[in-house]
């Protein structure tokens, strides 16, 4: 995919500081980092190194990246990795995307609450799937999966909301089979909302009752325990949504699918279009209507807002595992299922494969595209032949 020409990181670099000057009151220290990891991403703030092509001799600086979850640019290198660590954990079953949302008077407090909010969105989500496919009358079975905390809309809107993975079946009780969902259908949609929802409202109002909300703002008066209850009175008699896609194709298409769902962020610099008179153009996808792809127009203050709402708590796991992908029995369950699916362990398979190769080959390998290839002959290497120290260092070191 070629390069961007527009980044979000030109939207901050732009307008940032008027923002901070403007709105800086207001914003976390975590919003504060994002956006300065953002804007000095691969800059010769952070250093880097110089390249030479051991054919043509062109020359390019590769300056180093953030690594920070938000950035745009830093996700491919984060998804690589985390494809490659997810490649040995997939089973050779149909596997499902199933999606949890919940409505508008939760979200409207999670906006003030988002640690704590999310943490139940997860525990209520996983408490469900587990709790109903263990329950003979589904599935009778104990799942392995993961989660996916999204907080947008495609409009950059606050919509939180959370996406799992799951096999199409799971060890029976006693560990001794594998038991399969069937093809084209995974568990009903409306008994997980129902069980969801419950799950939900519960956690929440345990929640409230500990004083572990926060309310201020237009929210303040919810502090009062008869408007708390008022408010989420739609939320309790209203449908909530979970939807299940269709099975994928097969366990590559789910490893290629969930690689590049797991590390989006807001926004992809690709959806960018242009910046000008201070209004920020992007590209988005409609899919109230089918999905048609539409054109944004945002002012650059209302466009950082908008970024920085989806900016997580420090520390908190937007990708979380469960059931038999569980971190504490990872290994011994996936290895019991391979067996009773007729495939071969974890440590068979790496007994069979190549030797690992350097990380710019593997990521290749797992992306299509070349780290090393020279961009301007297409045919030489890129070597480094010089280190390039952090801005305001003046030494340069030769490798």
């Amino acid at each position: 995919m070629d390069r961007p020409k527009l980044e979000v990181a030109d939207v901050f670099r732009r307008y940032g500081k008027a923002y901070r000057e403007q709105h800086g009151a207001s914003m976390s220290g975590t919003q504060r980092r994002v956006m300065t990891a953002i804007e000095v991403c691969r800059t010769a703030v952070l250093g880097g190194h110089l390249e030479r092509c051991d054919e043509c001799g062109h020359e390019r600086n590769c300056f180093n990246s953030c690594r920070d979850r938000h950035c745009p640019k830093c996700q491919p290198l984060a998804r690589a990795q985390w494809m490659e660590h997810r490649q040995s954990e997939l089973l050779e079953v149909p596997y499902f995307h199933v999606a949890f949302t919940i409505p508008e008077q939760i979200a409207t407090i999670a906006f003030q609450n988002k640690k704590v909010i999310y943490g139940i969105l997860f525990a209520a989500t996983a408490e469900t799937l587990k709790t109903i496919a263990a329950d003979p009358k589904h599935l009778g079975a104990e799942l392995g999966f993961f989660a996916v905390l999204h907080t947008w809309g495609q409009n950059l809107q606050f919509h939180p909301h959370l996406h799992c993975v799951v096999p199409g079946g799971g060890l029976s009780p006693d560990g001794q089979r594998w038991v399969s969902c069937r093809p084209d259908f995974f568990l009903p949609v409306q008994v997980l909302s129902r069980l969801f929802q419950r799950l939900f409202l519960e956690s929440l109002e345990k929640a409230f009752h500990a004083s572990e909300l926060q309310f201020f703002g237009t929210l303040e008066p919810l502090w009062n325990p008869t408007a708390f209850a008022e408010h989420l009175a739609p939320a309790k008699t209203s449908d909530w949504v979970v939807y299940a896609k269709r099975p994928f194709a097969g366990p590559q298409q789910v490893l290629d699918y969930v690689g590049r769902y797991t590390h989006r962020v807001a926004i992809s610099n690709h959806h960018l279009l242009d910046i000008e008179n201070d209004q920020v153009r992007f590209e988005w996808k409609d899919y109230r209507h089918g999905g048609t792809v539409k054109v944004m127009t945002l002012s650059a203050e209302e466009f950082i807002r908008r970024f920085l709402l989806h900016v997580l708590p420090d520390g908190f796991q937007r990708i979380r595992y469960y059931g038999f992908l569980g971190n504490r029995y990872r290994q011994e369950k996936l290895d019991r299922c391979r067996r009773l699916l007729g495939m071969k362990t974890a440590t068979e398979q790496a007994a069979a494969s190549s030797p690992e190769g350097d990380y710019l080959d593997r990521y290749e390998d797992l992306t299509g595209s070349s780290l090393r290839q020279c961009p301007q002959c297409q045919s030489g290497r890129m070597m480094r032949v010089l280190i390039l120290l952090p801005a305001g260092v003046n030494d340069h070191q030769k490798t």
